[in-house]
């Protein structure tokens, strides 16, 4: 297993992806990491932090995609990219997976022009999971398709079902469309069209999923266009964070209000847990001929290891040999 990671990509880098690296080689026995970036800013972070590398090399990159940089600077303007070299490192087979925190845009471009859409994949999709009330549950697409046609959402029900099914272990994962109704004559045009060729799908469609309804955890997979999909993963994050803030400030009005937290403080850390979006690290391309995890921009050490975790998912279930299987037959 060799993956390969954008050291330059995110707000924490480099200290925090290299830190998260070699928490990632520890814990999931990862027998070759590539370290992709300036090499003397690497090799100066390391020693600074008294950094032991494990399993590593270091491919020097002598340009960096930052966030305000245009998504198809990836394949002319910075060729010399960490993201740009690591997209045709996994594509000319000199890596099994790439793992980013960089530029969403970038990474969406270099997954589909460079390492290039499994045949039979309309559209590749950001698929990101999320926590729930019930159980984790798989947002997509979630930025990379701002428009889709309706049989784009059709096949995200189908790529999500296998996610879920193959990663996350659930069994017949219930796939549900997001709308602003439940009844199936809601929606937009094309959420109208996909509603019919997801009821007639192999997968187990449950029908409309209204928004307020998604953090119950009623569908194991929700599809959505990526305008709307982003929409609903920014909110999510957003509301959980004003309520965990709210809670700590409840807690923390007076002497009182403190005594009274130590009684449910184990609820409230379970609760914690439960939302907290570090656990999963990012989300997957679904849909290109390799595995390429776009970890959260704000990623820690943590957050991070856990990115490349879903790399090391992908490669220990063949996810990507089933859908070619699935999408062949």
């Amino acid at each position: 297993m060799k993956i390969l990671i954008d050291v330059m990509g995110g707000d924490n880098a480099p200290l925090e992806i290299i830190k998260g690296t070699m928490l990632a080689v520890d814990e999931f026995g990862i027998e070759e990491i590539v370290l992709l970036g300036d090499k003397s800013i690497i090799e100066k972070c390391v020693k600074e932090n008294n950094i032991e590398l494990k399993n590593t090399s270091v491919v020097h990159c002598s340009q960096v995609i930052e966030n305000c940089d245009e998504a198809r600077s990836v394949l002319k303007a910075k060729p010399d990219s960490s993201m740009a070299v690591g997209f045709k490192m996994l594509a000319n087979g000199d890596g099994d997976a790439f793992v980013s925190a960089g530029n969403t845009g970038a990474i969406t471009v270099g997954s589909t022009l460079i390492v290039k859409r499994i045949k039979g994949v309309k559209r590749p999709a950001i698929a990101s999971v999320m926590p729930s009330g019930n159980k984790p549950f798989l947002l997509m697409d979630c930025g990379a398709n701002a428009e889709c046609k309706s049989e784009y959402l059709h096949q995200f029900g189908l790529l999500g079902s296998l996610y879920m099914e193959n990663i996350m272990g659930v069994k017949n994962p219930r796939v549900a469309l997001a709308n602003n109704g439940s009844e199936e004559t809601k929606g937009t045009p094309v959420v109208k069209e996909a509603y019919e060729l997801m009821k007639n799908a192999d997968y187990n469609f449950i029908g409309n999923i209204e928004g307020r309804q998604i953090p119950y955890g009623d569908a194991d997979v929700v599809v959505a266009d990526g305008f709307t999909g982003n929409l609903i993963l920014k909110t999510y994050e957003g509301v959980a964070k004003v309520l965990m803030q709210g809670l700590k400030d409840a807690f923390y009005k007076n002497a009182l209000s403190r005594l009274s937290y130590l009684g449910v403080r184990s609820g409230i850390d379970d609760m914690k847990r439960q939302f907290d979006y570090k656990e999963y690290g990012g989300a997957v391309m679904l849909g290109v001929k390799k595995p390429v995890v776009k970890a959260h921009g704000s990623a820690d050490a943590r957050c991070f290891k856990n990115g490349i975790k879903q790399a090391v998912w992908f490669l220990q279930t063949d996810l990507i040999d089933k859908i070619e299987k699935e999408l062949s037959d």
